[in-house]
């Protein structure tokens, strides 16, 4: 009854479920535009937080963290006679994080960086140096060597007594900025531009835009800028729809606060329209999928019972071993494959007593641990069953008589060692076996029958004995 409840449960839930799934598709078919859209904006996002965190925020912590070393505050505050020890640390930070550092000395007005090579802190050679000491921010964010851009941060170092001490910076190739972007810009159709605050494109996905020389391009100087009103260049951009070269495209803006910067995305919109398209597309073949998934899952609900419930007329629910239908078909397979087999039957010594004696709750809690200890003891080429009452069945596929009975003298020994507790009561348990055999083609009948023998041998020899009883020749 409880299976068949348990299968009216599932089979009403399952319903349910396929009338709620059916309902939701029209909604989310609805419905799935929008979130489309919304996914679409947000894949475009996504590869720009990942730079900006990966390739921008990264250094900037980076450099941070390391300035407030003291370390190398002592080797600022005295740089006179250490130049070794400078380099050796710079060294040391480049094959830690694989980016270039560098330090510029206000004491002794030497700039070393981590590939061992200084340079003298002059106006006419490092100009920068200058321009930053007279503003006012702690740090900078900028582009420098031109033959190999590098993108830099900078940050000031001060002694205890707020003393200024030198610039100390992390320089990172744009080589592998340039290398993200172009894989962004194929998979997606993205363009990227990072302007500063004077509208300079300081990094882009488009390569005609990228630093020339000593010079900037700036926003202004694109054709699509040009085009919009004093008014939309002197505010945000972002969602703004607009036509570059010849196709539609929506601008997203962000604001990169710790270098005052601000990142354009331009997505052309017959990109979008077909992501949007395939996505809408995807989720109805999924739905309906599903759909047919709780369909074919009913279906196997329904095999799974219809097999678990044939399973249950083949198990003996007292012990959940085969029960004695079960065993007789294991046996007539076993000689339709033409196998050999010997056949054991064990039976309970002196197991009515305890019916008598405890309970017939204590004789069903003897029988499943009995059987337990025998399903455990057993190869796993063996096939064990409850035969009937307090008697079991064993059957050894090509196992010769004699060695079964070595291995059935090893099961009575532990049997009549193991201590069976049922509540406050301890009990020994003994069993007689009895052993045929059959190497040809025989009904179970005959073969029983000799190992029957055999147990009554075994029943008259004392009990808690192996006996075997070979079938005579025809």
């Amino acid at each position: 009854m409880n299976i068949f409840r348990t299968l009216h449960r599932s089979i009403l839930m399952l319903f349910a479920v396929v009338v709620i799934s059916i309902v939701t598709l029209v909604h989310f078919s609805v419905s799935k535009i929008v979130a489309e859209q919304s996914r679409a904006q947000q894949r475009s996002y996504s590869p720009a937080l990942k730079l900006i965190v990966e390739q921008l925020m990264q250094p900037l912590h980076i450099s941070e963290t390391l300035a407030e070393a003291q370390e190398l505050k002592n080797l600022m505050s005295q740089p006179q006679g250490k130049e070794a020890e400078i380099f050796a640390m710079l060294a040391r930070l480049h094959d830690e994080f694989n980016l270039n550092f560098f330090i510029a000395s206000e004491i002794n007005r030497m700039q070393y960086n981590s590939q061992g090579r200084k340079i003298e802190l002059s106006e006419e050679k490092v100009n920068w140096y200058f321009r930053y000491k007279e503003q006012p921010e702690n740090a900078m964010a900028d582009i420098g060597q031109w033959q190999n851009p590098q993108f830099y941060i900078d940050l000031k170092i001060y002694d205890q007594n707020n003393n200024f001490l030198g610039v100390f910076g992390v320089g990172k190739s744009l080589v592998g900025f340039t290398e993200v972007f172009n894989q962004y810009k194929e998979e997606y159709g993205y363009d990227f531009i990072f302007v500063d605050q004077n509208k300079d494109i300081t990094l882009t996905s488009d390569v005609e835009l990228l630093v020339k020389g000593t010079t900037f391009k700036n926003l202004a100087d694109l054709p699509w800028f040009q085009s919009l009103s004093e008014e939309q260049q002197a505010s945000s951009l972002n969602n703004l729809l607009l036509d570059i070269d010849g196709q539609a495209a929506l601008i997203a803006e962000l604001n990169i606060q710790p270098f005052d910067w601000t990142l354009y995305i331009i997505t052309p919109l017959e990109s979008r329209q077909t992501e949007i398209s395939r996505g809408f597309i995807i989720s109805v073949v999924t739905l309906l999928g599903v759909i047919f998934g709780l369909f074919l899952l009913i279906y196997n609900l329904l095999y799974y019972f219809k097999k678990d419930m044939q399973k249950i007329k083949q198990i003996d629910i007292l012990t959940e071993l085969s029960n004695r239908s079960n065993m007789t078909l294991k046996f007539e397979e076993l000689m339709y494959e033409k196998q050999s087999v010997s056949l054991v039957l064990i039976d309970l010594d002196n197991f009515k007593p305890i019916n008598e004696t405890h309970g017939r709750k204590a004789g069903d809690i003897v029988l499943r641990q009995i059987a337990q200890m025998l399903q455990r003891e057993v190869r796993s080429t063996d096939f064990l069953g409850r035969w009937g009452g307090e008697e079991f069945i064993l059957l050894m596929p090509d196992t010769g008589p004699h060695e079964a009975v070595e291995i059935c003298q090893g099961l009575c020994k532990k049997l009549s060692s193991m201590t069976i507790t049922t509540g406050s009561t301890s009990i020994q348990m003994t069993a007689s076996f009895g052993v045929s055999f059959t190497a040809v083609s025989r009904t179970m009948s005959e073969v029983i029958a000799a190992a029957d023998d055999a147990l009554f041998t075994a029943k008259r020899d004392g009990r808690n004995v192996v006996r075997m009883q070979l079938i005579k020749s025809d």
